[in-house]
């Protein structure tokens, strides 16, 4: 007997999203993210495509009901982003005449194109892995004729950035959840924008680049980390100059601690040394002690946690504290240049460590080829996790038996706590991970040496340990403990995400 379809509860209503979608008809984008930049804008920013919507609805005669439709669009919440990763172009300063020569005189050749002065310009591309690009108002359903005049300004916005970035546009409603790769943006648009750019245009000013959007609180319950869900990727690279393969994953500590004075060496490159560079940066207090203070990590990037996973390292992830805004530092993006200099072969920043003979393309996106880089993996909120790298114990073991693993414990149970973290309900350490590929935290005692951990001097005596911890309400990571946690030591994983799951 076939059963009869149900039809659908008539009072259950379901979500409506708002969705722009924006395809870059050429598959490069070029939009810089400020006037002086040599780096490129992407994903594109809600301020800057309601600048292009605003543009179409000038070009199409300025109708009352579409500027009606934008100021109706500026009142809405803050929209989500979805957009793939991307490989930055490289940018070169480029000298080009201006666009408008003005001359008093009849006859004046100065006007000619070919005489004009040349002013120095740069013009940032990126190459996203999927042209298409969507902003999600959640919540939100315009009424029909609001539709109709978003529709047809998205209709006619043949760019987006700079007007060689050609593109497509549509706004659409969907219904479901909203797509779980969506994040938040960093600038929005606000009531009172569009006035502001007819102001500016008018005045023959460049407009502001729109509010910074602080991201809402976590919800109810769930607590947060001190380290940022946003990462500096640095994916190993093998360049046409040569460079050796990654290192083993248990060499990762050296190399993080190298990366960090690469990266200290940028400082240096712009004239910031000792106490003038950041605390966040240095990890040192101005009078040279260690900082109290929350400040970067670097963690290995690993191939863990996956079928058939076999451990080797990727490349590493630069983590700033939550809240601290360093990635937007203009210092910090200087001192990274000096050490990152485009490479004109492949068009990307190049990083290359000293040392180890390696080499590594800094970047903000994950490539999508590669799941291990996404920091997504380390940020999602769970109840237990479970550690890649071992935990470096903050104190050296005394006890013997069973309370030695009462000493472990207590000892992880005290980092969690360190870390601002609430007090876990179990903790199981263990000579393994919990997730596959990932090394043991020591070798039998007939293993050769090369299986053991390198750890800096600091912290070569102290005791390793794996561990699964389980809270008692969810914790959004990233969660790192445990005395290298800053070398990327002690690096969890969540086991319960639905990231892990999929």
């Amino acid at each position: 007997m076939t059963a009869t379809p149900t039809a659908p509860n008539p009072t259950v209503p379901t979500a409506t999203a708002l969705v722009l979608e924006i395809d870059y008809l050429l598959g490069v984008a070029f939009a810089a993210s400020g006037p002086e930049a040599g780096q490129p804008d992407w994903p594109p920013q809600p301020p800057r495509v309601f600048s292009a919507l605003v543009a179409s609805w000038a070009a199409r005669g300025r109708r009352p009901e579409e500027t009606a439709a934008l100021e109706w669009l500026e009142k809405q919440p803050t929209p989500r982003i979805v957009a793939s990763g991307h490989i930055a172009r490289s940018a070169p300063v480029r000298f080009v005449p201006p666009n408008d020569a003005e001359s008093g005189r009849s006859g004046d050749k100065a006007v000619l194109p070919s005489l004009r002065s040349r002013q120095p310009r740069r013009f940032p591309a990126t190459r996203p892995f999927d042209s298409k690009v969507s902003l999600h108002w959640s919540d939100t359903d315009p009424d029909d004729g609001t539709m109709a005049a978003l529709e047809a300004l998205a209709a006619d916005t043949a760019y987006v950035g700079h007007s060689t970035s050609l593109t497509r546009c549509r706004f659409l409603r969907e219904d479901g959840a909203l797509p779980e790769n969506a994040r938040w943006p960093a600038l929005t648009i606000y009531p009172g924008r569009l006035d502001e750019l007819r102001r500016a245009y008018d005045a023959k000013q460049r407009p502001g680049p729109g509010n910074p959007f602080k991201p809402p609180a976590a919800p109810r319950g769930e607590t947060v980390g001190v380290f940022a869900d946003r990462w500096l990727l640095l994916e190993h690279v093998v360049s046409k100059t040569g460079g050796t393969e990654m290192p083993d994953l248990r060499a990762a500590a050296l190399v993080a601690k190298k990366i960090h004075k690469t990266l200290l060496h940028g400082y240096g490159e712009i004239g910031r040394h000792g106490d003038a560079i950041p605390e966040m940066v240095s990890g040192h207090q101005p009078d040279g002690r260690p900082s109290r203070a929350p400040h970067i990590a670097i963690v290995p990037m690993s191939f863990t946690g996956f079928p058939h996973a076999d451990g080797h390292a990727l490349g590493f992830a630069v983590i700033p504290p939550r809240g601290s805004n360093l990635f937007d530092d203009p210092e910090f993006l200087k001192a990274l240049r000096m050490v990152a200099p485009v490479d004109p072969d492949s068009e990307r920043r190049l990083m290359r460590l000293d040392g180890f003979d390696l080499t590594f393309a800094p970047t903000f996106d994950p490539p999508e080829n590669r799941r291990s880089l996404d920091p997504a993996l380390y940020t999602a909120a769970a109840t237990t996790f479970a550690t890649v790298t071992p935990i470096v114990l903050d104190r050296h073991l005394k006890e013997r038996g069973e309370a030695r693993q009462r000493e472990i414990t207590d000892q992880i149970a005290a980092a969690c706590r360190n870390a601002g973290l609430p007090e876990p309900v179990d903790v199981v350490p263990d000579k393994h991970s919990a997730l596959e590929g990932a090394p043991s935290a020591y070798p039998s005692s007939n293993a050769p040496a090369w299986m053991r951990w390198k750890l800096p001097d600091a912290l070569a005596s102290r005791q390793l340990t794996h561990a699964v911890i389980r809270f008692p309400k969810p914790v959004r990571g990233p969660v790192l403990l445990g005395a290298g946690r800053f070398l990327g030591l002690g690096l969890c994983r969540p086991l319960d995400s639905r990231e892990e799951r999929s």
